[in-house]
């Protein structure tokens, strides 16, 4: 176990960063613009291909993922509306847009008592991305995920991939994918 994760005295959240503490930067407490959140994660991914030997590389890119997770006593649309136009303040300040960009990604994670019926339409049918410079600096994707965990019911937004780190009642499927599966991947995102 890594020596710089916190650790939460909500066993949710402490079960959550468990799951997180191995791809990306843990904080707890965290403030941006006004907003608290109990968890914040960061995850950095650079990638290059290298052209016969290692000193040479080119199609450098990087990605970015900054991942906030809050405890609430209850949720409602216009709240995770707010969640997604902060995301959309923050992109000018975190993102350096370039060349070498692929992506960044926010994702924002609600854990409530219960997941209302709307919250749940919102969520599941909600997607954002914009390309930068027509996608030539490439791209932002906001996503959202609302949890219960004393329900042990969770909904995220169609492209958010944290839903095996929430679901902490269930165990990580470690299969690997088979060949349609693997295709599928490839063709779709």
């Amino acid at each position: 176990m890594p020596e710089d994760v916190p650790e939460w005295d909500d066993e949710y959240v402490d079960r959550v960063s468990d799951r997180l503490m191995y791809n990306y930067d843990l904080d707890r407490d965290y403030w941006v613009d006004g907003e608290a959140f109990d968890l914040y994660g960061r995850l950095e991914i650079h990638t290059q291909k290298k052209f016969f030997h290692p000193a040479i590389t080119y199609g450098h890119h990087e990605s970015y993922e900054h991942l906030f997770l809050r405890r609430t006593e209850g949720i409602r649309v216009a709240e995770l509306e707010r969640l997604v136009a902060l995301a959309n303040d923050l992109v000018d300040r975190w993102i350096e847009a370039d060349e070498e960009h692929y992506a960044t990604e926010f994702t924002f994670v609600v854990v409530a008592p219960e997941i209302p019926d709307d919250v749940r339409a919102f969520v599941s049918s909600f997607r954002d991305r914009t390309m930068l410079k027509y996608g030539y600096n490439g791209y932002y994707e906001i996503h959202l995920a609302v949890v219960a965990p004393d329900r042990e019911a969770v909904v995220t937004s169609e492209r958010a991939d944290v839903g095996d780190a929430l679901t902490v009642w269930e165990p990580i499927d470690t299969t690997p994918p088979g060949p349609l599966e693997r295709l599928k991947r490839r063709l779709l995102g």
